[in-house]
């Protein structure tokens, strides 16, 4: 016999939300728009044991499992048709070890969560470019942001995790306990279980020296070049990443120039801050520049920058590929389809993963592709749903002129719904291992609602 909602209510902390209720409409909402799906219940969790309860229905129950930290995945894994969401949008809590440089955070945290207690302590992790992004899908997926030349990916910053298991129970997986999961939970993705608790090691990082460059497409081909030569042995601490990006009507940026494509480059110097100028010097002189907002700010300052290119309610389609070089060719690519970005909020970024990505074995962690030394986003998000035809085929046109001049697997993160048929590329020699995971921990396929890995 399966579980009831009442059943499922008495057994929880958080509320059970169901489609006669208030709030349903709010609940059942991905940051993603285009997902429109609805689940016969939404557990707000308060905490691990609430989510036991959630994974313990859909077991029982033989529905799906959607289990949703920050929400933003793109093919709307935080959400299901008709089976059970476990909500860990409220288990947002961080504690700092300053001693030990640790910090312990809840699975529905996100990185502003997160960076507001580290920086306290003058601490940071590679968390991702958008503040609002939950820890737990950018972890599990590996991880790329501002710090990763420096730091290493998310996942690579990963001691442990609290994970409840499609069998209900709830372990701990670090370098003493259930290795093995902990190997495929460093960007193995939510296939193995919901991971209530997150441990990273944390490095010195405070104020930071950056921000966004913008530069006329007519000098597109130069920065991207200039690029590619200049971040293949520049220092760790500078974190940057070339950008298509249509200018926001922003004070910085001269009022002839809103709403007009440029290639832009966003820069983190995370050394010392008063190296900032001249460890930036040489991404600014790459060409005239048109606009930038550039100098010293907090960490956390920069991680939120662009969260208001990105509020809920967006339609979002996304293709991405790794790439161990960015070839005169996938620059002509790059050239012929970035300048056609559709709106504000679309964008396309080239983030580099060399550094200390490149220190890290290939079957070390699940993140398979540590030769690659690019990370390539095409991200399509547009207001309009009329527009979700024409801007889809920019995405897919643009992925189809870069994919020749790529690896053939991508970042998980960045995958649309319609990628499931690349898991394997994705995860290269890694994949037998990472099924034979999957077997030992979630042999049935619970944890379903993600880039899939079948048992």
């Amino acid at each position: 016999m399966g579980m009831t909602i009442e059943q499922l209510r008495e057994q929880v902390r958080g509320p059970v939300i169901t489609p006669p209720d208030a709030g349903y409409e709010a609940a059942r909402r991905v940051h993603n728009a285009m997902i429109d799906l609805h689940p016969a219940a939404v557990v707000r969790c308060a905490n691990a044991g609430d989510v036991r309860a959630a994974v313990t229905f859909a077991r029982q129950n033989g529905v799906d499992l959607a289990v949703r930290g920050g929400g933003h995945s793109v093919p709307g894994f935080g959400t299901c048709e008709g089976g059970v969401v476990a909500d860990l949008s409220g288990m947002r809590g961080v504690r700092v070890d300053g001693e030990r440089r640790t910090a312990r955070a809840e699975g529905g945290a996100t990185w502003g969560d997160f960076n507001a207690a580290t920086h306290a302590y003058g601490l940071a992790t590679t968390g991702g470019i958008i503040s609002t992004t939950g820890i737990g899908g950018l972890t599990l997926g590996g991880g790329i942001g501002y710090l990763a030349r420096g730091l290493g990916l998310s996942c690579d910053n990963l001691i442990s995790a609290d994970v409840v298991l499609a069998s209900g129970d709830v372990v701990v997986a670090d370098e003493q306990h259930n290795t093995d999961l902990l190997w495929a939970l460093r960007g193995g993705g939510g296939n193995f279980g919901a991971v209530t608790s997150f441990e990273y090691r944390l490095s010195p990082v405070s104020e930071i020296y950056g921000g966004p460059i913008f530069f006329d497409l007519e000098h597109a081909g130069d920065v991207l070049r200039g690029f590619r030569d200049l971040i293949a042995d520049a220092p760790e601490q500078l974190g940057a990443f070339p950008a298509f990006q249509i200018a926001p009507p922003l004070p910085f940026i001269p009022e002839q120039r809103h709403g007009i494509p440029h290639v832009a480059v966003v820069t983190c110097w995370s050394g010392p801050v008063e190296e900032g100028p001249a460890a930036v010097a040489a991404l600014r002189d790459l060409a005239p520049v048109a606009a930038e907002h550039v100098g010293p700010m907090p960490y956390p300052a920069l991680n939120a920058a662009f969260d208001a290119l990105v509020p809920p309610g967006l339609q979002h389609y996304w293709k991405a590929n790794f790439a161990t070089e960015l070839s005169d060719e996938m620059i002509a690519a790059h050239l012929q389809h970035g300048p056609r970005v559709p709106v504000v909020n679309s964008t396309v970024h080239i983030y580099p993963i060399n550094g200390a990505c490149h220190r890290v074995a290939p079957g070390e962690t699940a993140f398979a592709y540590r030769d690659a030394s690019f990370a390539t986003v095409i991200a399509g998000m547009w207001p309009d749903p009329a527009d979700n035809e024409a801007n889809i085929s920019w995405v897919r046109d643009y992925y189809a002129a870069t994919a020749p001049h790529s690896e053939e697997g991508g970042y998980v993160n960045f995958m649309a719904a319609d990628d499931q048929n690349r898991i394997k590329a994705n995860y290269r020699e890694n994949y037998d291992r990472l099924a034979e995971t999957k077997r030992r921990y979630d042999p049935h396929n619970l944890f379903r609602l993600n880039q899939n890995i079948v048992p």
